[in-house]
């Protein structure tokens, strides 16, 4: 059985409620009450980052060392959050749905339908 991901500062996660739903988001900070602090360096900034429940979030087996991200020196900017986001891969929202490709939401018809 897989081993789940630590929600350790530097994971990746994508979030699964609200409207930022199948966003990347780095994690800033566990603050060990149920809550997360992230940010991805464009809609949710290092200045004012986004406070999420942990079950609304899923860990991807990615750890960014956020200390190397600025390796000139000085302290992390958006810009550095936003290039290691792309560089691994994760740039866009996906879709929350299986490889499949087709959610199974049920669609009702209506009368003028039938």
């Amino acid at each position: 059985m897989k081993e789940p991901c630590s929600l350790e500062p530097g994971r990746i996660v994508q979030s699964l409620q609200g409207r930022d739903r199948g966003g990347y988001f780095v994690i800033l900070e566990n603050r060990g009450d149920g809550f997360v602090l992230l940010s991805d360096g464009q809609t949710h900034k290092l200045s004012r980052p986004k406070l999420k429940k942990i079950k609304h979030v899923r860990a991807k087996p990615v750890l960014l060392n956020l200390s190397t991200l600025r390796p000139e020196g000085g302290g992390l900017q958006d810009s550095d959050l936003r290039k290691a986001l792309v560089s691994e891969g994760f740039a866009e929202k996906r879709s929350l749905c299986r490889e499949s490709g087709a959610c199974s939401v049920p669609r009702t018809v209506s009368e003028k339908e039938v």
